[in-house]
Order: C-alpha cells, then structure tokens, then sequence
C-alpha cells in the first residue's frame, strides 16, 4: 500500500473537529426549523448524510453559527471542550424552555500515540456519516413528542470549555441553564473514533 493510500483513510483530532462542527451546523439548523423558532420561509433545504436538511438563510444567523463553530472546531481539535449546549428561550420571560446537549467525550482513536495531538483514527467516513444521519432523524422526529413552543422565542450557543481555557474576547462566561420541571431524552451517539457525541434534549413540561 503506498503511503498515499496509507494516509487516506486517516483522520486526524482536526478531521473529527470538522466532522463534528459539520454536524452541529446541520443539527443546529434542523432543531431551527423543527421547533419553529423561525419562520419556515427563511429555511432552503439542502442535500446532507443523504437527508433532506432545511438551513437557515437569515445572514445574523448564519454569521453567529459560524463563528461560534469555527471556535469550538478549533476548541475541539484540542480536546478542549466537553459540551456545546443550544438554548432555547421564551423572548419575553426569558424562561429556558428548552436546551439541546451535544457531549463530546475523548475517544483513543487507533494509535497508543504517547503524543495525543497525534492521534488518529482509521473509521471510514461513510459509516460516521450514517450514524449522524440516524442522530439527525432522530433530531426531525422530536417534534412528535416535543412540547409546542407557542410563543416567540429566540436561542443561543454555549461552547462548554474545559479549566483554563482563554475565552475570545467578544464572549461572555455565563452561568447554569436551569429548566423549571425538566423531562429529557437521549438520543443516539455517534463516534468519529476521536470523538463519542451523544444528543440530548432536555425540555420543559407543559404545566
């Protein structure tokens, strides 16, 4: 096998940083429109994990998604963060009424590399991008159960971040999210071979 061969079925921590941010811009954008926090004209749907995915068009939107996923890819290629949390609120009472965990748990990969930012990992991205695409259907069948958020409501990201980790400056730290009566479901994990993903949502109860 030529070293190029040898090579291409490698991933690196980087490769499974992407891998990841890929799949919390789609997720993201998928609870979005499935929780209809926005208005379904401001969605385009594209092709992704063999699923039809309906993304945001709104360019704040697509800004802030951005910014806060190039920081946790490269948070991550550090092993630097153990959970990003989507938050959803009530605009006008602030309550918490939902908050989506993406955990991210360090995996060995395939080398006992005694230097971690060299570790690798030889899973084939075809049978990562299936497990995330049962995540993501997982993710379109919630609002089967999922209480009806009948009110304006707006939402926001936290880069969960290991001990002393510099923050950029424009961030904020930010305390607890905390949920009156919370009900949660798991949903299905999915690993790159560097890196364990479980979803989860934790939700409100309609009183």
């Amino acid at each position: 096998m030529s070293t190029a061969q040898a090579t291409k079925n490698c991933i690196t921590l980087k490769g499974s940083a992407q891998i990841i941010a890929e799949y919390l811009k789609y997720g993201i954008n998928s609870i979005l429109f499935q929780r209809g926090i926005y208005p379904a004209e401001d969605f385009d749907s594209t092709q992704q994990y063999g699923l039809t995915i309906l993304m945001s068009k709104d360019p704040k939107i697509q800004t802030f998604l951005q910014n806060v996923l190039s920081q946790t890819e490269e948070w991550l290629s550090k092993n630097m963060i153990n959970k990003i949390s989507m938050v959803i609120t009530n605009v006008h009472s602030k309550e918490v009424l939902e908050c989506w965990d993406f955990k991210m748990q360090a995996e060995s990969g395939d080398g006992d590399s005694s230097d971690p930012t060299k570790l690798t990992t030889t899973k084939e991205l075809g049978r990562i991008q299936n497990e995330i695409r049962d995540v993501m259907r997982q993710i379109s069948a919630t609002v089967s159960y999922l209480p009806l958020l009948d009110c304006i409501c707006t939402f926001d990201v936290m880069i969960h971040t290991l001990q002393n980790t510099e923050i950029p400056a424009k961030w904020d730290e930010t305390g607890a999210v905390v949920i009156q009566n919370p009900q949660s479901v798991q949903l299905r994990s999915f690993s790159t071979g560097l890196h364990k993903v479980d979803t989860v949502v934790n939700y409100k109860m309609s009183s």
